[in-house]
């Protein structure tokens, strides 16, 4: 009689703790599932309203997902939340497109690189910023929590003050608009000079393409042969990026810093946040001198042995307790090496591949799988982790060592280049012969569509 309300009180536990657990979940893979959907209207919505005025646009979803977060402590908290950052996930996921479309767009062709990477350093300096002031004795405590998750606002309502201060994207107005007195207007300011010819014949050449091409749509990317191996590599760019093991250490950092033995592994993220800061920083400096590619590889082969250091550290660290810090060592130089390229150069990189016709479909798509992959890795790497346990960063290794071979056969430099030139790069790494000209190979592509 006295055992029966004691299993009572287990099981509703265990009921709770399955909830909790469930809520949690989807609080978090909310954000992911928000960015995927929202990842393939970014070209459409700059392209219909303007670079600029798409991301004002998108900066409303950003305010709306804060304030929902913000107020969320004074209704049934749950929904608010999961309602609060799926919308915050629609806002990141437009964003994700349009930011490096707009760099890409606005920034001359020697700076193109560090600008891109840029957006990188500002992504990494808010992740370290909201990780300080969700230290528990600033706002990360039982009574301020509300107000963390409602600062996202901040950052949306700065940046919408500014973009009223911002030239739209000359690209958009010169070959989208057809505006060229506008386009001039957008560059003097852009350059601070009124000799802007150099990027007006540029923008010519590109406008003459596009006239020859169609409004690209997601099959034509994978059907016509111009297009096909640059959406592989930059779909194959992105995938590297997030199943690399990155996203497995920032949303489980702390727990494996725990597992490594640190004493305070709270302050151990924060480093892991500003090592990421600074080596994109880095990355800025860089990236224009020794090129996209190289950075991207360095990257790439010193994450590898990265991992297989910290998988050592790990798995010996019941019988060398000085092995913890060879993994936390190893997670801060992975990080580091990151940051350095395979973190920011798959956003800009995408950019540099494609002209102006398939450059909005091309980016969507990137971003998805951006998405798509972030949402899997954060599903299911705590199940992965629990069934390798301390062997689980020796599968990334695997993971990291193919996409890297990948890259060095089949990813051509871009630095520095017109998009003319990114394209013979790619036909000279896929082996085709010389390309007839671009406007027969879409009036072919066409008629094949036709007859279809």
């Amino acid at each position: 009689m006295d055992s029966t309300p004691t299993y009572l009180a287990e099981e509703e536990a265990r009921q709770s703790v399955g909830l909790i657990t469930m809520l949690w979940s989807l609080s978090v893979s909310s954000f992911a599932v928000g960015g995927m959907v929202a990842s393939f209207f970014g070209g459409w919505l700059g392209d219909k309203l303007g670079r600029i005025k798409a991301m004002l646009v998108a900066n409303s979803l950003s305010l709306a997902g804060a304030l929902l977060m913000g107020f969320s402590k004074l209704g049934p908290s749950h929904i608010l939340i999961i309602a609060g950052r799926s919308i915050s996930g629609l806002y990141c996921g437009l964003i994700s497109g349009l930011v490096p479309m707009y760099i890409g767009e606005i920034a001359p062709t020697t700076l193109r690189g560090a600008l891109g990477t840029l957006h990188q350093l500002a992504l990494v300096t808010g992740i370290l910023i909201s990780q300080i002031i969700g230290l528990e004795f600033i706002l990360g405590n039982h009574d301020l929590w509300h107000i963390l998750l409602g600062l996202s606002a901040v950052p949306a309502l700065l940046q919408s003050l500014l973009l009223f201060f911002c030239p739209e994207s000359p690209r958009y107005l010169y070959i989208t608009l057809e505006e060229e007195v506008k386009a001039k207007k957008s560059l003097k300011r852009l350059r601070g000079s009124d000799d802007v010819t150099k990027d007006l014949n540029e923008m010519k050449k590109e406008k003459e393409e596009a006239s020859s091409e169609q409004k690209v749509s997601v099959i034509q990317l994978f059907t016509n042969p111009s297009y096909r191996q640059p959406i592989i590599v930059a779909l194959m760019l992105h995938m590297a990026q997030q199943f690399s093991g990155i996203n497995g250490i920032f949303y489980y950092s702390t727990s494996i810093f725990q597992t490594a033995g640190i004493s305070q592994p709270v302050y151990a993220t924060i480093g892991v946040g500003a090592i990421n800061m600074v080596f994109t920083a880095v990355s800025v400096l860089l990236v224009e001198r020794a090129g996209r590619r190289s950075l991207f590889l360095i990257g790439m082969i010193g994450m590898f042995f990265c991992t297989i250091f910290m998988s050592v550290g790990l798995v010996l660290l019941d019988k060398f307790s000085w092995m913890s810090y060879v993994s936390m060592t190893a997670i801060f130089l992975f990080v580091s090496f990151f940051e350095i390229g395979p973190g920011p150069i798959p956003w800009f990189m995408v950019a540099e591949f494609f002209s102006q016709g398939p450059r909005p479909t091309a980016l969507a798509l990137a971003a998805f799988s951006n998405w798509a992959c972030n949402f899997v890795v954060a599903l299911c790497f705590q199940y992965i982790a629990d069934f390798c346990g301390s062997y689980v960063f020796f599968l990334f290794a695997g993971v990291v060592l193919v996409f890297t071979l990948f890259t060095f056969f089949k990813v051509p430099e871009t630095k520095g280049k017109s998009f003319e030139e990114i394209a013979a790069e790619f036909r000279k790494k896929s082996g085709s012969a010389q390309r007839p000209k671009k406007a027969t190979v879409e009036m072919e592509f066409l008629r094949a569509g036709e007859a279809v």
